[in-house]
């Protein structure tokens, strides 16, 4: 799997991407993690990638000059692959959406900046505009970081042992329960005896009970 990102702040990915399971998954060329400086499409002596807005009002917007010339250039022949902008007026993203968008070859993301970004961009240059959430960040580069995340780990290899995985799997979403371990008793707060019990019939029912299928 291929993720391409498009950020006008490199660097911020830097120590993250590097870190634990995504820094294996690398490695063993499980994925792979492009960070792409979006002034490097740009083409003047100043680099500019944004502009007043037409019509007035507060802040900058990001121009589509060069978010189109970096998109064109980065999309590989014949993958199957999709282009992603972040903006909090997208589609909530979740779990589902997560193993869509793992059966593909590539994913370019489109990280925003200022106010906004040029209409044009979501219209015409990508092909899904997703959301984490409702509420507003500085930029797209977060949001990245969660879909690079979320969709590796559904790559066979990038956590271990396929069965880490099925076991949290329920109609593309997955399943959250409380977890303890020791000591068995903290404080006087005590682990539920049925999951000391060793009857693991038991213990799956006290799971289904108290978990929560989650991003379904």
């Amino acid at each position: 799997m291929k993720f391409d990102i498009i950020t006008i702040f490199p660097e911020i990915f830097t120590s993250y991407f590097a870190e634990s399971l995504l820094a294996r998954a690398q490695k063993k060329k499980l994925i792979e993690i492009n960070i792409h400086n979006l002034r490097d499409w740009t083409v003047d002596a100043h680099k500019t990638v944004d502009d007043n807005p037409f019509g007035g009002g507060l802040g900058m917007v990001m121009k589509i000059d060069p978010i189109y010339k970096a998109v064109a250039s980065l999309k590989t022949k014949n993958y199957k692959l999709k282009t992603i902008l972040f903006t909090p007026r997208g589609k909530k993203f979740n779990q589902k959406k997560a193993y869509e968008l793992s059966k593909l070859n590539q994913l370019i993301m489109i990280c925003g900046r200022y106010e906004g970004i040029d209409e044009r961009v979501g219209k015409y240059l990508a092909d899904e505009q997703i959301s984490i959430g409702d509420y507003d960040l500085m930029g797209g580069e977060l949001p990245a970081m969660i879909v690079v995340e979320t969709v590796s780990r559904l790559i066979p290899g990038v956590i271990g042992k396929d069965k880490f995985l099925k076991e949290h799997i329920k109609d593309k979403g997955f399943i959250e329960y409380p977890q303890y371990t020791r000591p068995e008793e903290y404080n006087g707060w005590k682990v539920p005896n049925v999951l000391l019990s060793g009857n693991h019939k038991k213990i799956a029912e006290w799971r289904a009970k108290h978990g929560k299928i989650i991003g379904k």
